[in-house]
């Protein structure tokens, strides 16, 4: 193991002390106890996280129970509905920061495998990413959704709808003291929040990659199942050290495709479209944006959760959890190995559909199609949307462009009742160069306003939270030459969903024109953003700093 020269070399004997001191045992350096890191990213401004350190201790129990010896840290995170519309630029970069994290700790200590303990948006494929760069034994254990309050009419409630009601607010249909008195109803307990959106998506996505124990996904965070997973994580690291089972033996090829297909089967966060390929990329298999449409247009959409829907996390769980939702299309899946010593096809045999509404079959689904749709024209090589929240009204759309070169504009344009119904607001300069931020408040607030035929593009993304005809992941961005900088107000956007089409109603001599006049704001960015804007390559590639050959 990783750990024999520090427990046996003379050259150690210092390491050695400097270990005791921290109260290690002499038992504590034999050879058949492995160094199992245990990356937790506990604190206590994100909801999803600060339940964290009750589970941590359970998974150190399990590895201490199996024979290893752990080691705790603190890994960072943001919490996007925090950090959203006021500074949501160094979200995604974080991400980065979390994999160099746990690579600088593992790699420093000669520890032998390790757990992630996350939650949320950018924690978990931060995590994942680290795993496949390092390749050591690794599983990681997502923290569980919360579940929404219930108020005395039965009606459920969380914090994400908080950002509907700003649109309210805007154009006059609730005053500002009728918002802040629904604050309460909104209130819930520890976890990720309650619907599909980015933080259970990709918990999700991990259950079927095959790195976090059966269920994780879906119990919820207070469930006393929940730290039962937690021991048995503990103990299960423990044996795929000694087993030698390194993450790259079980986030094969195969692997991606299927977590690609659950996601495209439940609805997921357009975030995967990022967050996929760059785990996949660490893991050494190259992913396309392609893939995602591809999967998309002949995997079924089986379940509608919030925001598409009125099904919460806590309805999949009850209704079988993962492995039920992937026993609907198991003859889809393609083997590969998991961390709890099952394949992923033998997990989904077992698996026990609940609830038929919860879980559809496949010959009734909710949709033909998946949930994620790669659109393409003279606007993009590439962008993203949501189709199975899209409104079937919505699925094709052609109207006047709305320019706008940040959410605040947007918002006082909403506000001062500048926007018609079938406009296409466009917000531009929010690409991979400025951190990428998540438009929900925007988007949102088109929806508490109660327009029901306006769409938005955006070279920026989308929360897992956003609902109706948004587009994102615009590639090339605007900073990079991308179309979207030309587009000016009045031109006729045309959004063709079924057909993935997205186009301008411009000419590509009109277009070319245009971008050599254009003048974008400029924005100077300094410390970690600033170097991340330098570093960043294109949504397609899934935004990952790119350093080069080292």
């Amino acid at each position: 193991m990783k750990s024999d020269k520090i427990k046996t070399s003379i050259e150690a004997l210092p390491h050695r002390a400097l270990l005791l001191s921290c109260g290690l045992k002499e038992e504590d350096f034999a050879l058949d106890k492995p160094w199992i890191g245990v990356a937790n990213s506990y604190n206590n401004i994100i909801p999803g996280h600060i339940h964290l350190n009750e589970l941590t201790k359970e998974v150190m129990r399990g590895i201490r129970d199996a024979g290893g010896v752990p080691f705790e840290w603190g890994v960072p995170g943001v919490c996007d509905g925090i950090a959203m519309f006021f500074e949501m630029r160094l979200s995604l970069p974080s991400r980065e920061h979390i994999a160099d994290n746990i690579e600088i700790m593992m790699l420093s200590h000669s520890l032998d495998g390790w757990v992630g303990v996350t939650n949320c948006d950018k924690i978990t494929p931060g995590m994942l990413m680290a795993a496949g760069r390092l390749n050591l034994p690794a599983i990681i254990l997502t923290g569980g959704p919360m579940k929404a309050n219930v108020d005395e009419d039965g009606q459920k409630h969380h914090p994400i709808e908080g950002f509907g009601i700003v649109g309210k607010v805007k154009v006059g249909a609730m005053t500002e003291k009728e918002a802040s008195e629904f604050l309460p109803c909104m209130v819930c307990e520890a976890g990720s929040c309650v619907g599909l959106y980015t933080a259970n998506t990709m918990a999700t996505v991990t259950e079927v990659l095959g790195m976090s124990v059966t269920q994780c996904a879906t119990t919820l965070a207070v469930a006393p199942e929940k730290k039962k997973q937690a021991y048995e994580t503990g103990k299960k690291i423990v044996e795929l050290v000694k087993k030698d089972i390194k993450a790259r033996d079980i986030m094969t090829k195969n692997a991606f495709e299927n977590a690609i297909r659950l996601d495209m089967a439940m609805g997921g966060s357009t975030n995967t479209v990022l967050h996929i390929p760059a785990v996949a990329k660490e893991a050494g298999v190259d992913i396309e944006v392609d893939w995602f449409d591809e999967i998309s247009r002949e995997t079924p959409n089986l379940c509608k959760i919030i925001p598409a829907g009125t099904h919460e996390i806590a309805d999949i769980d009850r209704a079988g959890g993962i492995p039920a939702v992937l026993n609907r299309f198991k003859d889809m899946l393609k083997d590969s190995p998991t961390v709890n010593g099952k394949t992923i096809k033998e997990i989904a045999a077992e698996g026990k559909v609940l609830d038929d509404d919860v879980i559809r079959p496949l010959d009734n689904p909710y949709m033909q199609e998946g949930g994620i749709a790669v659109l393409k024209g003279n606007i993009a090589k590439s962008s993203v949307i949501k189709q199975t929240a899209v409104g079937a009204d919505m699925m094709q759309h052609s109207g006047p462009a709305k320019v706008f070169y940040t959410e605040e504009d947007l918002l006082q344009a909403i506000e001062d009742k500048k926007i018609a119904e079938g406009d296409v607001v466009v917000i531009v300069c929010q690409g991979p160069s400025q951190g990428i931020p998540e438009m929900l408040t925007p988007t949102d607030a088109i929806k508490g306003a109660n327009y029901k035929r306006v769409a938005l593009l955006t070279d920026g993304r989308f929360s897992g939270a956003t609902t109706g005809p948004c587009i994102g992941h615009i590639c090339p961005e605007a900073y990079k030459g991308g179309a979207i900088a030309a587009i000016q107000d009045g031109d006729i956007i045309e959004i063709d969903i079924p057909n993935r089409k997205l186009n301008i109603k411009l000419s590509d001599e009109e277009i070319r024109e245009r971008l050599k006049k254009v003048k974008l704001p400029e924005r100077k960015l300094g410390g970690y953003l600033g170097r991340f804007s330098k570093l960043v390559g294109s949504v397609e590639s899934g935004a990952m700093m790119d350093v080069g050959d080292i």
